[in-house]
C-alpha cells in the first residue's frame, strides 16, 4: 500500500514542519486492540475518583439518595420522635420489627448509612461549588467583552445615525445602559470608532450559587443540631413535675458531642390535662396546661402545650406527644398498712386507648408483690376476646389485674421497665385448686387477695408525655431555607443578557458630522422576551442622541 500526503491548495506548505500521519486502514491503538499502555497510578485513580464525587450530576444524585433514605422515617416510627409508638410497633410486628431494627430503620437519620449519604453530599457539593465560585468571583471582575468586530451577524441587531460625534454618542448609549442596571465598558477603537460593551443578569448566576451554598449551610445546620443537640421524652402524670436534668428523663439522646452542662435549668408542672374527642372516637384536641419556671428561683408562668404548639424555654422546645391514663391504687398489706398509693401510667396499645400496665409493691409485707394487667377507659365486653374499650373517653373506666408475689428483682442493681414485671423470682397467686387469679375493677372497688393483701382503685388521673429538643443548629437551617428561596427566585427570575453599541463617523458624510450607531444584542436566557427588550433600549438611544433616524436600507 502506497503513503499518499495531499496538501489543499490554499495551505499547502503551512504545516510543513508538522510530521504527516500516513493513510492506513490498519486499527487505531486508541481503541482498545494495540498493545497495552501503562498502567495508572493511583494518583491518577484518585483523580479521577474525585473528579467523579464533585461534579454536579453525582451531586444530584446524592441528594436524590439523601431524599429516598429519609422516606422510611416518615413511615416508619422513630425512637428519637416518639420511642412509645417504636415499642407498640415491635408488639404489633415481633416477626418484622427486629429486621427493620438490624437496618436502623427506627433511627434513620442516625444510621451509618444515612450518615454516608450525607457526608458525601457534603464534600461532592463544595467541591462542586469551590470552583464554580470563584469562577463567578473572576466572572464579576472582568469587563464586558469587547464588541464583535460585525454587530449585523448578532441575533438582534440595529443602526441609526446621529449628528453627534462617536464619542458623544457612545457616552448618551452608556447613560441609557447604566440606568437599566447594566455593566458597562467604554473602549475607543480604531478609526475615530468608540464602543461600549454591557451585560445584565450575573445575578442569575448567583442566585444558582447562592442556592447550592445555602444546601451546604442547610447541611451544616442538621450537623449542628446532630452533634450538638439533645432529645429526650418524658412522662408526666397531673400534679408532678419535670426538672431538667438528665436523671429525669425516660429516655434522654444525647447528640455526639453534648455535655450536661448545656442542660437548661427550668422545669415545670403539669397541672391538668384535658382531651376531646370526635362522636366516633377520632380525637378533636389535646391540651396540657402546664406551670414552668426558666430558672430555680424564677417567676412561675403558665402555658397551655398543645399540638404543634410547643413551649419554648432558652433555646428549648418541649412537644406534647400524647397522653394515658394513670390508674390510682392503694395496697394495703394484711395487717391493713398502706403499702402503696399512687397512680401508675399505663401504655396505651391502641386508638381506644387500652392499655397495658404493671403496678410493683416492694414495700409490701411478708413479701413483694406485683400485679400485671390491663385498663380500658370505656370498658365493653367482646365475646372473642374479652374485655376491649370502645371509646378513647374515660366513661366506663375499669382495670384488669393478675396478682404475683416473690422478689420482684428491684434490689439487685440491674434496671428494669416501669412497664414491665420480672416473672423469674415471682409466683402467681392461685385459688384453692391452683387456677390462677385474676380481678376486674372499677373506680372504688377492692380486691383482697388469700393472704389478706388488698388493692383498691380509687380513682383515675391523666399523663402526658412530652418531648423535649435543643436544636442549635435550628436557626442556621432557617436561614439556609430562606436563602434557598431567594436562590431559586433570582435563578428562575434573572435574564442574561449582552449589548454592545458602536458609533463610526460615517462614511462619505457631506456637510455637518455624521455619525453611524450600530447596536448588537445577545440574550443569554429567554431569547423569545428579548426582541422587545432590545427594541425599546434601541429607541431610549436614539432618543438620548437627539435627532436620530433608522437608517433606510
Amino acid at each position: 500500500m502506497t503513503d499518499v500526503t495531499v496538501h489543499p491548495p490554499e495551505e499547502a506548505g503551512a504545516f510543513d514542519d508538522e510530521p504527516i500521519a500516513p493513510l492506513s486502514t490498519a486499527p487505531d491503538q486508541a481503541a482498545g486492540e494495540g498493545p497495552p499502555g501503562p498502567r495508572r497510578s493511583p494518583v491518577v485513580a484518585l483523580r479521577r475518583g474525585w473528579r467523579q464525587l464533585t461534579s454536579m450530576r453525582t451531586a444530584l444524585i446524592l441528594l436524590f439518595l439523601l431524599a429516598l433514605a429519609a422516606v422510611p422515617g416518615s413511615l416508619i416510627p422513630q425512637r428519637g420522635l416518639n420511642a412509645a409508638k417504636v415499642r407498640q410497633f415491635f408488639t404489633a410486628h415481633p416477626t418484622l420489627a427486629p429486621i427493620l431494627d438490624r437496618l436502623s430503620l427506627f433511627d434513620v437519620f442516625a444510621a451509618p448509612w444515612f450518615a454516608a449519604i450525607y457526608l458525601l453530599l457534603f464534600v461532592s457539593l463544595i467541591g462542586c461549588l469551590t470552583p464554580r465560585v470563584r469562577l463567578h468571583i473572576r466572572a464579576l471582575r472582568a469587563k464586558p467583552p469587547a464588541a464583535p468586530r460585525r454587530l449585523s451577524r448578532l441575533s438582534s441587531h440595529a443602526d441609526f445615525t446621529t449628528d453627534l460625534d462617536p464619542a458623544a454618542a457612545v457616552s448618551a448609549a452608556r447613560g441609557v445602559l447604566a440606568r437599566r442596571r447594566f455593566r458597562v465598558d467604554v473602549r475607543e477603537e480604531a478609526a475615530g470608532a468608540h464602543s461600549v460593551a454591557a451585560e445584565k443578569g450575573y445575578l442569575r448566576e448567583t442566585g444558582n450559587l447562592l442556592f447550592h451554598i445555602s444546601l451546604v449551610v442547610l447541611l451544616v445546620g442538621i450537623a449542628l443540631g446532630g452533634l450538638f443537640g439533645y432529645k429526650g421524652d418524658v412522662l408526666v402524670k397531673e400534679g408532678d413535675g419535670f426538672a431538667n436534668i438528665r436523671s429525669s428523663y425516660d429516655d434522654f439522646t444525647p447528640a455526639r458531642l453534648f455535655g450536661d452542662r448545656e442542660l437548661a435549668p427550668f422545669s415545670f408542672s403539669l397541672k391538668s390535662f384535658h382531651a376531646s374527642y370526635q362522636p366516633n372516637g377520632e380525637a378533636r384536641t389535646f391540651d396540657a396546661d402546664v406551670r414552668y419556671r426558666t430558672s430555680p428561683g424564677g417567676p412561675q408562668r403558665s402555658y397551655d402545650i398543645r399540638v404543634n404548639h410547643p413551649l419554648a424555654i432558652a433555646g428549648v422546645k418541649i412537644y406534647l406527644l400524647g397522653h394515658g391514663y394513670a390508674p390510682h391504687v392503694v395496697v394495703r398489706d394484711p395487717k391493713g398498712h398502706v403499702a402503696f398509693d399512687a397512680a401508675v401510667p399505663f401504655l396505651p396499645r391502641d386508638a381506644t386507648f387500652l392499655s397495658d400496665g404493671v403496678i410493683k409493691v416492694p414495700d409490701a409485707q411478708p413479701r413483694q408483690i406485683g400485679f400485671a394487667g390491663f385498663f380500658a377507659p370505656t370498658a365493653a365486653i367482646d365475646p372473642a376476646s374479652g374485655m376491649v374499650s370502645a371509646f378513647p373517653g374515660a366513661r366506663r373506666p375499669a382495670l384488669v389485674l393478675t396478682a404475683y408475689h416473690g422478689n420482684l428483682g428491684l434490689d439487685n442493681g440491674v434496671p428494669q421497665s416501669v412497664f414491665s414485671l420480672d416473672l423469674a423470682k415471682l409466683t402467681q397467686y392461685t385459688d384453692g385448686s391452683g387456677q390462677p387469679l385474676s380481678k376486674l375493677l372499677t373506680p372504688g372497688s377492692t380486691w383482697t387477695l388469700p393472704d389478706g393483701t388488698s388493692i383498691t382503685f380509687t380513682g383515675l388521673e391523666q399523663y402526658g408525655t412530652f418531648q423535649v429538643t435543643h436544636d442549635p443548629g435550628k436557626r442556621v437551617a432557617l436561614i439556609a431555607a430562606a436563602l434557598i428561596v431567594l436562590g431559586l427566585i433570582l435563578s428562575l427570575r434573572v435574564r442574561r443578557r449582552r449589548l454592545w453599541v458602536r458609533a463610526r463617523p460615517a462614511e462619505g458624510a457631506d456637510g455637518g458630522r455624521r455619525t453611524v450607531v450600530e447596536v448588537g444584542g445577545l440574550a443569554r436566557t429567554d431569547a423569545d422576551s428579548f426582541a422587545e427588550e432590545f427594541d425599546g433600549l434601541v429607541e431610549k438611544m436614539r432618543a438620548a442622541t437627539g435627532t436620530a433616524q433608522p437608517n433606510q436600507e
